[in-house]
Order: C-alpha cells, then sequence, then structure tokens
C-alpha cells in the first residue's frame, strides 16, 4: 500500500471514528429515547386501562342487596361493566397507537435532521401530499372520528339491538372504522360509522314491551280490563320474570275502536333483550284469561279484516 493510501484509509478511518462518536452516537441516543419513550408510555396508558377497570368493578359491587331492585341495579351493572371495559380497552388500543406513530415520526424527523438531509423541500412535499391524501380520504377520517366520539359517549356496544336507518339488528362488532350488526333474518350488515346519521339503541336501560288485546265491541270494558289487570300481575309475580319483567304490566286503556273491535293496550316494562319474549309471553296469558272468562273476540269477516 502507498502512503496516499494510507493516509486516505487513516483520514476516512478517523472520520467515521469521529462521526460514530458526534452524529452516530447522537442518532443512537435518539433511537434509544424514543425506544424508551414509547414503552413508558405505552406502559402508562396500559397501568391507567386497569386502574380504571379496576375501579368500575369495585363501585359495581359495592352497595348491593339480594332485594328485586338490587338485583335489577347489579344485572345492569354487569352490561355497564363489560362495556366499560369494551370502550376503555378500544381507547387504550387507540391512544397506544397514536404514540407509536408520534414517537416514531419524531425520532424519524430527528434522524434526519441529524444525517443532515435538508427537512424543508421533504415537509413542503409531505404538505402538498397531505393535503391531497386528505381530500382523498375524507370519507375514511370521518368514519374514524364518528367511531371515536361513539365509543367515548358509549352510544352503543356489542349485545346491544339498534336501528341505524340502514338496518336493524344485534350489534357483533364496533371498531373506528366500520360497525358490524346482524339482522333478525341472519344478514351481516357492516356499515360506515361516518354513515350513521342517527341511532335507536333498543336496549339501554329499559324497554317497552306495547301489547294491543282485540275484542268485542260490546264486551264490558271494566270486566275485560279486570280479567287483563290480574293475568299481568300473576305473570310479574312469578320468579321466572323476576328481573325481566321490571314492573308490574298496567293497563292502559282503550287504544282504538274500529267497526266492532275494540282495542284494549298493555304497556310492561322490560330489561333490555327481553321485549319480545314478554309480549309474546303475555299475550298468551291474556289470550288464555279472557278464554276462561267467556270474553268475545272481535267478529271476523268471512271475507277479510274485522266486520264493519
Amino acid at each position: 500500500m502507498t502512503q496516499v493510501d494510507l493516509t486516505t484509509t487513516l483520514v476516512t478511518a478517523d472520520r467515521i471514528q469521529e462521526w460514530l462518536l458526534t452524529d452516530g452516537l447522537r442518532i443512537l441516543l435518539t433511537v434509544v429515547l424514543a425506544v424508551l419513550v414509547r414503552w413508558l408510555l405505552h406502559r402508562l396508558i396500559t397501568r391507567v386501562v386497569r386502574t380504571m377497570t379496576a375501579k368500575a368493578s369495585e363501585r359495581d359491587s359495592e352497595g348491593r342487596d339480594r332485594s328485586l331492585t338490587g338485583r335489577l341495579f347489579a344485572e345492569a351493572s354487569i352490561t355497564a361493566r363489560a362495556r366499560h371495559q369494551q370502550r376503555t380497552a378500544t381507547l387504550g388500543s387507540l391512544l397506544r397507537s397514536i404514540v407509536t406513530f408520534v414517537v416514531g415520526l419524531v425520532a424519524v424527523l430527528t434522524v434526519m435532521a441529524l444525517v443532515g438531509i435538508p427537512l424543508g423541500p421533504l415537509l413542503a412535499s409531505a404538505g402538498v401530499g397531505g393535503v391531497a391524501l386528505g381530500f382523498g380520504a375524507q370519507s375514511l377520517v370521518k368514519d374514524f372520528l364518528s367511531g371515536i366520539f361513539m365509543i367515548l359517549e358509549d352510544q352503543y356496544g356489542v349485545g346491544d339491538v339498534i336501528d341505524t336507518g340502514e338496518a336493524i339488528g344485534t350489534v357483533e362488532e364496533v371498531s373506528l372504522r366500520v360497525t358490524r350488526l346482524r339482522d333478525a333474518d341472519g344478514v351481516t350488515w357492516y356499515i360506515r360509522n361516518g354513515e350513521i346519521i342517527r341511532i335507536g339503541n333498543l336496549s339501554q336501560h329499559r324497554a317497552t314491551a306495547i301489547i294491543d288485546v282485540p275484542v268485542a265491541y260490546d264486551e264490558d270494558v271494566a270486566h275485560v280490563t279486570t280479567v287483563i289487570r290480574e293475568a299481568a300481575a300473576a305473570m310479574a309475580g312469578e320468579e321466572a320474570w323476576d328481573g325481566r319483567l321490571l314492573d308490574t304490566p298496567k293497563v292502559a286503556g282503550i287504544e282504538s275502536i274500529v267497526g266492532q273491535t275494540m282495542t284494549i293496550r298493555v304497556l310492561a316494562e322490560a330489561s333490555p333483550g327481553d321485549k319480545i319474549d314478554i309480549q309474546r309471553e303475555l299475550r298468551q296469558r291474556i289470550k288464555s284469561a279472557l278464554d276462561v272468562a267467556g270474553v268475545k273476540a272481535p267478529p271476523v269477516n268471512p271475507f277479510g279484516g274485522a266486520r264493519p
């Protein structure tokens, strides 16, 4: 090796060593610091999520009793706790993803600046591309923002029966972009969160079961009302419906009179998810009680419909 080659090699080795001790060390420290910050923030988010879930469980376990009201509140708290855990876990996952993206982006930009890559033109190009991408991805951003607000506001959760305007069914999955639900026919619907304008939740708090009982026009209203009220009270007193039927069904009175048909409406407060079962059972019990009491049904027109 000649003297010139040896000098060049030594100069190159000195420059590499100098770069490693200056910019190289800064890059290494930046990467290590980014990994450490990401780990600490993820750990903090996980601990906060666990703390929030544990506190919710402790609140639900306090002050319970064995009365009907206590059992109803206990069942409601179990559902609320499950939804709270689901919502908290989703928010925790979202926060961890945001932390990873932000910390990674800051670390990459810092390393690029240490290497000597000019960030001005790159940021300008990224800004133009971001604007173009923003116009093209408006619907995607809308879906994500709507999903975040739906989770934060607890508008619905897995297991709820909802009416989105496009479809009515049971929620099977809630994500930040789409909501998946299954209707009564077994069809699975995938609805983008940004396209949901209104939501009717049929499973929150309590549901009202409405039963319309048609009888003949010439029947005694007081007698029919008494028979229906006794049948409803007997059902409410059974242990099998304890916690599902929240109160004794009430006879609202005559709902309509059409021709020879008089319709009496009955209202029953049901727990979420039991509305249809209570309607069917109460309708069957009322029919049997009316048959035993000799209450006549409306006359039937042989050509279809009630007789005018």
